[in-house]
């Protein structure tokens, strides 16, 4: 199983930008599906965005289609989610996942979690 490790969260105002990282050790992401979630205070865990291993696409909620981006670094065994035009609903702490299955946006398919990173945007 891979492990992953968040960073890269923390505070910030409305209309700022913030990029997460999520490292991976142990066996690489390379073939897997990788995905991030996030859940919000009193709320359920919400998928935000997967990069498919079937197809190699990326898919986004449409909560943060046009302004956040994910992309991965095989090399750094490191996957990325640069979040812009940040609002004070995308306040939450933010998983990275990873899947065998080819392709899913439900939480109850990712087998590996990271720890998770807290975000806060104050408006």
């Amino acid at each position: 199983q891979v492990q992953l490790v968040e960073s890269g969260g923390g505070l910030v105002q409305a209309g700022g930008s913030l990029r997460l990282s999520c490292a991976a050790s142990g066996r690489t992401f390379t073939g897997k599906t990788m995905g991030w979630f996030r859940q919000a205070p009193g709320k359920e865990r919400e998928f935000v965005v997967v990069f498919t291993r079937s197809d190699g696409w990326t898919y986004y909620a449409d909560s943060v289609k046009g302004r956040f981006t994910i992309s991965r670094v095989n090399a750094e065994n490191t996957v990325y989610l640069q979040m812009n035009s940040l609002k004070p609903e995308d306040t939450a702490v933010y998983y990275c996942a990873a899947s065998e299955r080819s392709s899913s946006f439900k939480s109850v398919d990712f087998g590996s979690w990271g720890q998770g990173t807290q975000v806060t945007v104050s408006s």
